[in-house]
């Protein structure tokens, strides 16, 4: 059996295309799974569970988290400085 440390990764096919390029076919082929009706569409409940994952795994990363509660704090400390915001939100503080 062939030992993958020795094994490298080689750029070709879609992984060599530059990002927009593949954005594009990713996008034609989406169109087109939609138009035949095999495209997946999530129900209301597979969202929710789908969210509840993505949140459980990036709350793991607690630099991460932190990084995000110090943003939310400065932003709301700007917005009260500054006063009601101009973006049309309204602020809940």
């Amino acid at each position: 059996m062939a030992s993958t440390s020795h094994m490298t990764k080689s750029n070709r096919g879609f992984a060599a295309m530059d990002t927009s390029k593949q954005r594009e076919i990713a996008s034609k082929g989406g169109r087109a799974a939609h138009a035949q009706g095999t495209a997946h569409e999530f129900s209301p409940d597979e969202a929710r569970e789908a969210g509840r994952k993505g949140g459980m795994a990036v709350s793991r990363d607690r630099d991460h988290m932190s990084l995000i509660g110090r943003k939310g704090g400065e932003a709301r400390g700007a917005a009260r400085r500054n006063g009601p915001s101009s973006n049309g939100m309204s602020a809940r503080f």
